[in-house]
């Protein structure tokens, strides 16, 4: 009926539903069926057949590259075949989506009120003086956010008040609900047991945390060749607010929550590439791949890189694309703040550079390239006035700020294990293809030796490149190309890594890029559907389509969370140290009247981190190590004593021994193969 509620599939109608003069087609919008022309019948049903066959063909070829058998050789082949079949055989209208035409009003030249700015740049020099110290303060705070208050005040231009839009409860809204719901069950369930340990990166971080909770305010954290300072602030806001503790599930909540809240702007980034459908599937491919759920779970400042890429990447275009220059500002501010997270966060000033370069050419006028200079400098100065106190610590400490990233660029900690041009094409070979064929070496935050998406992603991203790469030589649209080379660029901090090539691919340092890369799959996968749509003539088939496409995803989903659940958890917990249950045999002694200043961890090399035992002990700022020349001094304290060794540690075993003749010694079994250790007591239970 005329008022009757649109259906799902009625959406699905309405999104595919377009004009295309090559295929020769028209669709009504009466009730009467779908009528196309007898040539333009010929030529759909072509058209969609080799988009099929293609995404099949990529599906196979994927499937070929998964491990552990693996027909590099034959996947190559398939996947030249499903390029050859997506660039002759999908019609350009077809990859379209409605995209709005992008259309910058002309508009003055960047007014700035002085006043508001003279007072910004007063507050600025204060507070650029008063970091002095790498210490923040109530002085320095203040000055700060003065100074980009005033600035935003004096450059934030006035928007004309528009009607509010009603939004109303109908089906594609329950879609986004359930995506949601889907979403959130894969980045938070059992968020505290997967993964289940830490390693000594989290004792580093907590112990800055222990710093922060004690009063002490860094602006850039030494310890540990040095780190930004947002995840110790806000871990330690978690912690105060949700009573969670120095504990694991502290750093995990803030990188959970930062994972969660990147996926909002990826749907609204993807949006402007296509429409809600491309922006829904792209929430849902990133919400549920392993990749940004593992650098989410493992809870080190991973998820920070892609959670202020996001934003920035959003603001940045559609700034550019609408010419507002408060666009501009806000896209500043994220990259101002991702400065203060991780520290690959430091590339996406070259990917700002690369987007006005590729805009500012398609300019008509030489206003118009004027009004774009001054909105880059005016992004340019929000971030730099956000970044303000890492660039006053970084003026009189650089060995410190750029240490982890020249270590890696340059040969200070070791000389380049070959030609740094020949490393760096091969490191970026690895890089690009990290997506279809290996991730990496490194366990703590990857599945090693295989790709960093799931087969489904992984030939719809395929396609994607190929769709958005045609698009961009038939349409020479700016946007299309800054897509794909933002993808390379978000990728090049494990690109650099010169001296350790070893460290490349990493999903850690790539984690920018996945914004742009669940969008492309997107892309990739809704050019297909589309094409399957338009064919489809009768309801059945078209009820046949989205029962497929409901099957595919959910393949998709559950081979990621047998990736994240099963086969990262068990092989993290089969490489990292056992130091819970290390802890649970102290916590234990200590429950039976034990002095927890009498348990004691005896140090082995590549041996467990004796500071976790004190953090999952619940004595975050007692390290239980006790070194071979401080055995004696352990006589002079009254009580049972119990002592934890490693098996292989026969030498400082005999020696304590020698200590306590009368002391009782048996051997734990570790419920990870190769994980047990030695329970010395001084006097039997």
């Amino acid at each position: 009926m005329k008022g009757e509620e649109p259906s799902v599939l009625d959406y699905f109608k309405s999104f595919f539903h377009s004009t295309e003069d090559k295929e020769r087609m028209c669709i009504s919008e009466s009730k009467n069926p779908v009528s196309i022309r007898k040539k333009g019948g010929r030529n759909l049903g072509k058209f969609s057949l080799w988009a099929l066959v293609a995404f099949i063909v990529a599906l196979a070829a994927q499937s070929l590259l998964e491990p552990p058998s693996r027909f590099i050789h034959i996947a190559v082949l398939l996947y030249i075949i499903a390029l050859a079949l997506i660039w002759f055989g999908v019609p350009i209208e077809s990859m379209q989506e409605n995209r709005k035409r992008i259309i910058v009003k002309s508009q003055r030249i960047l007014r700035i009120k002085t006043l508001y700015f003279i007072v910004s740049l007063i507050c600025l020099l204060g507070a650029f003086w008063c970091f002095s110290g790498n210490e923040f303060n109530w002085t320095n705070l203040i000055l700060w956010i003065l100074s980009l208050s005033f600035f935003i005040l004096s450059v934030w231009k006035k928007q004309t008040e528009r009607k509010k839009k009603l939004y109303k409860i109908d089906n594609f809204l329950i879609l986004i609900i359930c995506v949601s719901i889907v979403v959130l069950f894969f980045r938070l369930y059992e968020l505290e047991q997967v993964p289940g340990e830490m390693f000594s990166d989290h004792a580093e971080k907590l112990l800055d945390i222990v710093d922060v909770l004690d009063g002490k305010t860094p602006i850039f954290f030494v310890r540990n060749t040095g780190r930004e300072a947002l995840q110790f602030y806000l871990t330690a806001v978690i912690i105060k607010l949700f009573k969670t503790g120095l504990t694991f599930l502290s750093l995990k909540i803030g990188m959970a929550l930062a994972g969660i809240i990147t996926l909002p702007y990826i749907y609204l980034l993807a949006k402007e590439y296509g429409n809600r459908w491309v922006a829904l599937l792209s929430v849902f491919f990133a919400g549920i791949a392993y990749w940004p759920n593992v650098i989410s779970r493992v809870a080190l400042r991973f998820a920070l890189y892609p959670l202020f890429t996001a934003p920035m990447l959003y603001y940045l275009i559609k700034g550019l694309k609408t010419g507002n220059s408060n666009y501009f500002i806000m896209s500043g501010i994220a990259l101002g703040l991702g400065l203060h997270g991780y520290s690959p966060a430091r590339f996406l000033p070259f990917v700002v550079v690369a987007a006005f370069i590729l805009y500012i050419p398609r300019s008509m006028t030489a206003k118009e390239r004027l009004q774009t200079i001054s909105h880059f400098i005016l992004l340019a100065l929000t971030a730099f006035i956000v970044f303000l106190p890492l660039f006053r610590f970084a003026i009189g400490n650089y060995d410190y700020f750029g240490y982890r990233a020249f270590s890696r660029l340059m040969p200070i900690e070791r000389s380049y294990p070959g030609s740094p041009v020949i490393i760096f094409l091969d490191n970026l070979w690895k890089a690009i293809t990290m997506f279809f064929y290996n991730n990496g070496e490194i366990w703590v935050h990857s599945i090693p030796n295989r790709p960093a998406l799931d087969m489904i992603t992984a030939a719809s991203f395929f396609i994607g490149i190929v769709i958005v790469i045609k698009r961009y030589f038939l349409k020479r649209n700016w946007i299309d190309l800054f897509l794909l080379l933002a993808i390379i660029l978000l990728i090049m901090p494990s690109v650099l890594s010169l001296t350790f090539p070893s460290e490349n691919p990493s999903l850690n340092r790539t984690a920018g890029a996945y914004v742009c890369v669940f969008i492309v799959a997107s892309i990739g996968f809704m050019t297909i559907v589309k094409r399957l749509f338009i064919f489809s003539k009768s309801m059945a088939s078209r009820i046949v389509v989205i029962l497929c496409v409901i099957a595919l995803l959910s393949y998709s989903a559950y081979i990621n969370f047998n990736l994240v659940f099963d086969e990262y958890n068990n092989q993290f917990l089969a490489k990292a140290w056992n130091s819970t249950e290390i802890t649970r045999v102290i916590t234990d002694f200590i429950n039976k009247g034990g002095e927890p200043d009498n348990a004691y961890v005896v140090p082995y090399p590549y041996w467990v981190d004796t500071r976790l035992v004190g953090i999952n002990a619940g004595f975050p700022r007692k390290d239980y190590a006790l070194w071979p020349g401080e055995f004696e001094n352990t006589m002079l304290l009254p009580g049972e004593k119990i002592f934890i060794l490693k098996p292989e540690d026969s030498e400082n075993l005999n020696d304590l021994i020698d200590l306590y003749p009368q002391a009782s010694f048996r051997m734990f079994n570790s419920s990870e193969l190769g994980k047990d250790f030695i329970i010395l007591t001084t006097s039997l239970n």
